[in-house]
């Protein structure tokens, strides 16, 4: 589970389809970052939760764990442990992390649509842009081809991989007009 609360704003709702699984019997792994909600980028940061149905259950999990990762390192780093720990520990730090994610949601929101909205109201695309508020989080499928991909870049110094994955955190008031209109004119 990356980016946790990018999607609604609320890290608990983002967690609901896991905790549905766990409450309806389900055993679930789950690998969790805090790379990017926490800002740890250089931390790398995060863990690996196993739910199972029972303690004998559990020993066993834990012994193919260990086996999986000792050879991937013997101490792992602890200080992006450490601060993720201080601050969902913290009920201030806790709030105003949440207040914080909150607001980079909503931003994220805004900016999608805002490129949906120059597309269809600006620019007068005659394409289907409703995939991009329809997804969620901070990086988004624009259904745009390899071709118009290299385009965006040659023609309007706009990059996003080639197979059209473009960082919706990466766009701001600033040039989503731009990003828009260059993205209209590849797509005419």
């Amino acid at each position: 589970m990356a980016y946790q609360g990018f999607a609604s704003g609320d890290p608990t709702k983002d967690a609901f389809a896991l905790r549905h699984f766990v409450a309806t019997g389900h055993s679930v792994m789950l690998a969790q970052s805090f790379a990017k909600n926490l800002g740890l980028y250089g931390e790398r940061v995060g863990l690996f939760s196993v739910v199972v149905a029972d303690k004998d259950e559990a020993k066993r999990v834990e012994s193919q764990v260990k086996i999986l990762i000792r050879p991937m390192y013997s101490n792992p780093p602890i200080s992006g442990a450490r601060i993720v720990t201080a601050v969902l520990g913290d009920p201030a730090l806790r709030a105003k992390w949440e207040e914080e994610v909150k607001f980079m949601a909503d931003r994220i929101i805004s900016m999608r649509a805002q490129l949906r909205g120059h597309l269809e109201n600006t620019y007068k695309s005659k394409k289907n842009w409703e995939h991009i508020t329809s997804q969620i989080g901070m990086f988004c499928y624009t259904g745009l081809s390899a071709d118009q991909v290299d385009r965006l870049k040659n023609e309007f110094s706009v990059y996003l991989t080639r197979d059209g994955r473009i960082s919706i955190a990466g766009i701001t008031t600033g040039n989503v007009q731009y990003l828009a209109e260059s993205i209209h004119e590849v797509t005419k």
